[in-house]
C-alpha cells in the first residue's frame, strides 16, 4: 500500500515538533513504518541550509527572495531523496513543517506574492502534497510567551524567525488560517492552547481515518 504523508504547521511555539514526534511514535507502536522529517532539513543538504536560515551561519542578512529560494531548495531535496521514495515503499512520513510554512512566512509574513509562491512550491515538490496537514493554531500572545519560556529553559537564544516583531507573527498566523480556508479538505485545525495530550488525541482521531483501506 502507498504510504501516507502527514505534515504539522503552525506559528512558533504551537507544539508542532512535540506532536510530530508523538504521532510518529504512536504510528510505530501500531505497526507502521514511519520516517519523521523536518523543514528546513531532513537531508544533509537540507540541514546545511537550515543552519543558514535559522542561525545565520553565513553571517549575512538574507533578502526575502533568497530566504524563499533556500527554503524551496531544501524542500525539493527532501521530497526527491526522502519523501517520494518512502511513500512509494509504503512508509508513512510525518513532517514538522512543509510547503505551507513558506507561504505563511515568506508570503504573508514577508509580503511576497502568494500565487507565485504556490507555483514555486508545486514545482519543487512535484505534486507530492500531504494527505493531511495539521494546523496547530495559537494566538500570538501565547506563542510569544512559549517562545520565551522555551528559550530560557533550554538556555539558547531565539532564532531569526522567533526574534521577528509581533506584527510579523500576527501576519503568519493570519496566513495559516487563510491557507486552511483555501484547502479545507487537506487542513485540519487543532486548538494548540489545550493540553499536549488533548492535542495528540485529536490528531490521532483524524489520522485513524487515513488507516482505513
Amino acid at each position: 500500500m502507498r504510504g501516507r504523508f502527514i505534515t504539522f504547521e503552525g506559528p512558533e511555539g504551537s507544539g508542532k515538533s512535540t506532536q510530530a514526534k508523538w504521532l510518529a511514535m504512536r504510528l510505530q507502536d501500531v505497526g507502521y513504518d514511519v520516517i519523521q522529517s523536518r523543514e528546513p532539513g531532513g537531508t544533509r543538504t537540507g540541514e546545511m541550509i537550515r543552519d543558514i536560515l535559522q542561525h545565520n551561519a553565513a553571517q549575512e542578512g538574507l533578502c526575502p527572495e533568497t530566504e524563499l529560494l533556500l527554503f524551496v531548495a531544501s524542500r525539493a531535496q527532501l521530497t526527491d531523496v526522502v519523501i517520494k521514495p518512502a511513500i512509494d515503499e509504503g512508509t508513512w512520513i510525518v513532517s514538522d513543517r512543509f510547503m505551507d510554512s513558506t507561504i505563511a512566512y515568506q508570503g504573508y509574513g514577508r509580503g511576497l506574492d502568494i500565487e507565485k509562491l504556490i507555483q514555486i512550491n508545486e514545482f519543487a515538490i512535484s505534486e507530492c502534497f500531504p494527505d493531511v496537514t495539521f494546523l496547530l493554531d495559537i494566538d500570538v500572545g501565547t506563542s510569544l510567551e512559549r517562545m520565551q519560556k522555551r528559550s530560557q529553559e533550554n538556555r539558547h537564544d531565539l532564532d531569526r524567525f522567533e526574534r521577528e516583531a509581533r506584527s510579523f507573527h500576527e501576519a503568519v498566523r493570519t496566513g495559516y488560517l487563510q491557507l486552511a480556508k483555501r484547502w479545507p479538505d487537506r487542513f485540519f485545525i487543532v486548538d494548540s492552547r489545550t493540553t499536549e495530550k488533548e492535542v495528540s488525541d485529536e490528531v490521532w482521531r483524524r489520522v485513524e481515518m487515513l488507516m482505513e483501506p
